[in-house]
């Protein structure tokens, strides 16, 4: 039996962050982890998929290098390479992990937690005594009804990470972040790929204008969406996949399943203690405290966004709060969002379609008439601002385009500071850079275009 200030649950990007945190307050802290530190995000999401679209986006260029007056003999790609390239940069960085616990001296330790009670977590034949907790366990793969992963013909997200084999034709469930990289990635490559989604757009989580240009940016690369359509069967059949979408059966090599996630609590024993569940998802207040005194949840496991920058945030929150550190807690409409597909698609606060009738001042300026994004040969997408009309202060900000994800954070800083076109106006960007076209954006919202 060993005693902790705090016992974190989970070690990806909230479960880490929390623990560091935490000792960094000077809390004595223990952190239990199943499988590599990192997480989903480190070792199976964000970082090797990145890669990933990497590799592919770098074949992509050198194709059309023709284009920019540089000529290639010959161009073509290593599929075992461009995974090993992936795992490589996930096992790098989670050995970063490991050595930032010993820095920050937390004692890690490895299998499966559970809490017996409150203020006490079983691993293995260990049990660590605590007085505060923090479930980080992150979330799990959803299935579709009956239909099961497989792992051979029917991918999760795992299997879609290393393929062996580049599948000539793919289907793909779920038009979400996940669902658009992967059909970046594999059209890329040479796959015919089908987007398959239920809901009346793909992306249904961005703005409408925004996930109308995406649909189409996609399908000018040969990818064929179906949108407003379900899944009705799948299965594998010799060597194939047999997919039924409207009545209608189709032959796939493969498919991924991309429906979303559930919370990761199987196991823990949340629910005898009397933890409050949600459609799957533990329930916190703004100090990311459950229903149960003691016990704190961040990141997937606690909901919606299912983000690593959420993740982390929440960890700052919850460890200043077992610290008794007075902190804000987590304002949702600052969280910013990210897809890196092709083209990037990046988001931060108000969709126009939520909006309801409140009055606007909308700029939407085309990336064709910014001079960087001309010269680059990237001049696909938009920047969209959205003000209120009777403050001019910035809601929200939508972006489609190359490179768009390191844009965003100008504007998360700036409602944040909560921004007004007149500092907006006033602030003087580089020239030649994308960036401009931010500025151009709000000079649109407010009738005052100068390259447009």
């Amino acid at each position: 039996m060993k005693e902790f200030d705090v016992v974190v649950i989970g070690g990806g990007p909230g479960g880490y962050a929390a623990g560091i945190r935490a000792a960094q307050l000077g809390l004595s802290v223990a952190l239990v982890e199943r499988e590599a530190l990192g997480g989903t995000c480190l070792n199976w999401g964000c970082i090797p998929t990145k890669s990933l679209l990497h590799s592919a986006e770098l074949y992509t260029q050198m194709c059309s290098a023709s284009d920019f007056g540089i000529e290639a003999k010959s161009v073509g790609f290593d599929l075992s390479k461009i995974v090993q390239k992936s795992r490589q940069a996930a096992d790098q960085l989670s050995q970063g992990i490991a050595q930032l616990m010993k820095k920050n001296k937390i004692e890690v330790f490895t299998g499966d937690a559970s809490v017996v009670s409150v203020g006490q977590v079983q691993v293995g034949d260990q049990v660590l005594v605590t007085d505060s907790i923090v479930i980080a366990t992150g979330a799990e793969q959803k299935s579709l009804g009956p239909i099961a992963i497989d792992g051979q013909q029917i991918w999760g997200a795992r299997e879609a990470m290393t393929p062996t084999a580049l599948p000539a034709r793919l289907l793909i469930v779920g038009a979400g972040a996940i669902g658009v990289e992967f059909a970046s990635f594999y059209r890329a490559l040479g796959s015919a790929v089908t987007l398959l989604e239920v809901a009346p757009n793909i992306l249904p989580a961005e703005d409408v204008d925004i996930s109308a240009l995406a649909a189409d940016a996609l399908s000018q690369r040969g990818i064929n969406v179906r949108v407003g359509q379900g899944l009705e069967a799948l299965a594998s059949v010799a060597g194939c996949v047999e997919a039924t979408i409207k009545g209608e059966t189709l032959e796939f090599d493969a498919a991924i399943l991309s429906v979303g996630v559930a919370g990761r609590v199987q196991g823990l024993g949340l629910e005898a203690l009397g933890v409050t569940m949600n459609q799957g998802f533990v329930v916190v207040d703004e100090r990311q405290q459950t229903s149960v005194s003691g016990i704190y949840a961040i990141g997937d496991v606690a909901g919606a966004p299912c983000l690593a920058h959420k993740a982390t945030h929440e960890a700052m929150i919850a460890a200043e709060t077992i610290a008794g550190h007075f902190v804000q807690g987590l304002q949702r409409d600052r969280i910013p969002g990210c897809t890196y597909s092709f083209p990037q698609i990046a988001s931060i606060g108000l969709r126009e379609q939520d909006a309801g009738d409140r009055a606007l001042r909308i700029g939407r300026f085309p990336l064709y008439a910014n001079g960087k994004a001309v010269v680059s040969g990237h001049t696909e997408g938009m920047i969209k601002t959205i003000f209120d009309s009777n403050t001019g202060a910035l809601l929200g900000a939508h972006l489609i385009g190359d490179s768009v994800t390191e844009l965003i954070q100008g504007f998360t800083v700036a409602i944040g500071l909560e921004t007004t076109e007149h500092e907006l106006l006033e602030t003087i960007f580089p020239h030649p850079t994308v960036s401009e076209a931010m500025q151009e954006s709000v000079m649109l919202a407010f009738d005052r275009p100068l390259h447009l």
